[in-house]
Formats: structure tokens, sequence, C-alpha cells
């Protein structure tokens, strides 16, 4: 198996690292990842600058792949349309520093490197671990991932498509409790509460500073941000269309639309 792994935090980044020789167990790995840290950079793209690639190597001096000064979704979109001989059979992003539940899916850099990689019909698994102290226990979340990304891809070979679809996988903090199981769950969409810092500057202008605590404090019920906070590893099957086919089908057939 044909393996790409990627993410958001950068290719240094401790999750990459600690994920990237459990997937060896899986099949051949090649690493192509931002150079620097992209968190919520969303399903952005370059384009009014170079993408600069760089060999980059593991503490052994082995070449895992290429560092790549832009987003993760240009790594992915490289990857597949330059870098790689050949496509992967799988793509994984992660492990993320944070989970990616409930409406942070829309702006995680992790989960729309997964996305782009649906684009071109790979099977592609974000993976995130939730966490509040440090350090973060990524060995032991990697064996977890592993195992999670183990069973998707066995529910995922066997479809006539070829595509095994778009995969969301949250990790709860290792901490906390011990893991209560895997549980499958819709994506959480109640609002978040977000604060800013209102500051001044040495100038007296005033500038402000988003927090970094996004609580909900109110999740729907078997969610994944509630089944996170019971202690469930949380599995969300992801799809990139957007439309509201319910309010279309409404329109259809109740409505006629003209100009005059």
């Amino acid at each position: 198996m044909r393996i790409l792994l990627t993410n958001d935090d950068g290719i240094h980044a401790p999750g990459l690292r600690a994920l990237y020789p459990q997937l060896r167990q899986l099949g051949e790995v090649t690493v192509i990842a931002p150079m620097h840290e992209q968190s919520a950079a969303g399903h952005s793209v370059t384009l009014h600058s170079p993408l600069i690639v760089q060999e980059s190597f593991d503490e052994t001096g082995v070449s895992i792949g290429y560092a790549v000064e832009g987003r993760p979704a240009d790594c992915v979109k490289l990857a597949l349309l330059e870098l790689l001989p050949q496509r992967p059979d799988l793509i994984v992003s992660g492990i993320n520093a944070g989970s990616n539940a409930g409406i942070n899916v829309l702006y995680s850099g992790t989960v729309a490197a997964a996305i782009e990689g649906a684009f071109f019909r790979c099977t592609s698994i974000a993976v995130s671990l939730d966490y509040e102290n440090k350090p973060i226990p990524f060995i032991q979340a990697s064996d977890y991932a592993r195992q999670v990304i183990e069973q998707i891809i066995a529910y995922a070979s066997p479809r006539e498509d070829h595509f095994g679809g778009l995969w969301n996988v949250n990790i709860p903090d290792l901490d906390k409790s011990k893991i209560r199981g895997i549980r499958l769950s819709p994506q959480n969409v109640s609002p978040y509460i977000e604060k800013f810092m209102r500051r001044t500057d040495p100038r007296g202008r005033t500038y402000f500073w988003m927090g970094n605590d996004f609580a909900c404090p109110e999740p729907h019920p078997d969610t994944d941000e509630s089944l996170l906070a019971e202690g469930f590893i949380t599995i969300t099957p992801l799809q990139f269309d957007l439309t509201n086919h319910r309010t279309l089908n409404q329109l259809h057939e109740n409505s006629r639309w003209k100009i005059s």
C-alpha cells in the first residue's frame, strides 16, 4: 500500500513523526507536509507565490519526503500532480495537536488536506488528538490512530468505485481517562464560544488577538464533540458537497423562479 502522510502542524511536528512509523506497518509511506505550521489555514491554496519544495530527512539521514512552503491543500495537490510517481492508495493527515470536531472541521488545515485528497478520489483520513496538558501523548495516540485507520481501510477496500471516502478521526484527551471505545458519529454543529483579547500597541492603536479557548458549551448529544468529551474515539464520514439537497428539492417542488 502506498501512503501519503501530511498535516498542518508542519513537517517537523511530533504528531506527524509519531504517526510515521505506525503507518509504515501498513505500507510504503511518503511525507509531503508544510514547512511551517499552518493551523486554521482551512482549504486555502497558494496562488501568488511559488511553492518551494525541499527534501526532508529523518533523524538517521534517510529521506522521508518533502517539505513545502505552502498550505496543507497545496501539499496534497502538489504531491498528486507533481511529486509522487504513482497515486497513493491512502492519504493520512495528522496527527493534529488539538481536536478537529464540530465546526472546527471548516477551519482545519488538517481536514482540508484530507478533503483535497478526496477531490482526487483517494481514500483520505484526517486524525486529530484532543489535549489540555503538555507533553502531548502522541506516541500512544499514534497506536490508536493506526488501529482506527486499519479498520477504515478494511471497510473502504471492497468498494466498487475504488474510493473509500473521506474520514475525520478524533482521539480524546488521553490524560483525562482511558479510551472507552470507538463511536461512529455525526459532526456537531452547535456554536462555539469565541473570545478576542482587546489590546493597545505601543503607538496607541487598538488591535485584537483571538483567544485559544474554543469552548462548545452545549454540543448535541451523540455527536463528535460530545462523544469525544466522554472518552470515545470518534469517526465521522465527511463529504465536500455543501449543497443543501433538501432545500433544493423543496424549491424545485414549490417555487417558480423567474426574472422580468
